[in-house]
């Protein structure tokens, strides 16, 4: 059996990605070349509404978070669709290039789309970098400190007297009894074998 628990320890950050009418957190960007104008690389959900938005779109923003970002950025990006609320409404946000950074952050990369990839689940964005600048010098939140810190960051809290499975991923809460046998996380799309069960008293 494949333990994909090990996919933590690739070294990779977490970003609020942005773009027009909406946004989401992402682990998977990668800088794929350098000189004046370095491209970026950044996998989306197909699934996720900011993949439809990017694909309307000619424009991303990264926000790089640190390890003291605060954690309801990361629910807010991370645990909600931009089909259902308008997550810019309580998080502080700068107008660059036409595309809100979040200021609670590290810095921003600003990128103009070159080229996508299709796969069977996800969509890589190749973006250019057009602006770019650091806010502070504080430790960037790693994905693998993300999953290791994810209780006390998030503190998921779940409807007393109900049975509650919880995303070990990215904290989706599901109600029932048992998890259907081809259950998948409507958020970030992994299978029912990353779903801790948990009933509050």
């Amino acid at each position: 059996m494949k333990n994909l628990k090990i996919t933590w320890k690739i070294t990779q950050g977490m970003y609020v990605l942005t773009t027009n009418k909406g946004g989401c957190i992402v682990d998977a960007v990668s800088q794929i070349s350098a000189g004046e104008n370095p491209l970026i690389a950044v996998s989306v959900m197909k699934s996720n509404y900011t993949n439809e938005l990017l694909k309307n779109n000619n424009k991303f923003a990264l926000s790089i978070l640190s390890k003291n970002v605060n954690p309801e950025i990361i629910k807010t990006f991370g645990f909600h669709s931009g089909r259902d609320i308008n997550k810019f409404e309580k998080v502080e946000t700068t107008l660059i290039e036409d595309v809100k950074i979040i200021n609670d952050s590290l810095g921003y990369m600003v990128c103009e789309i070159v080229d996508s990839i299709e796969n069977d689940t996800h969509t890589l964005f190749i973006g250019k970098i057009i602006e770019a600048d650091v806010f502070k010098e504080e430790e960037p939140m790693s994905y693998g400190y993300y999953q290791e810190h994810k209780e006390e960051l998030l503190k998921v809290t779940t409807t007393k007297g109900k049975t509650a499975w919880v995303c070990t991923i990215c904290g989706y809460v599901y109600y029932g009894e048992e998890l259907p046998e081809d259950f998948k996380c409507p958020l970030c799309g992994v299978d029912r074998s990353f779903f801790k069960k948990q009933i509050e008293n």
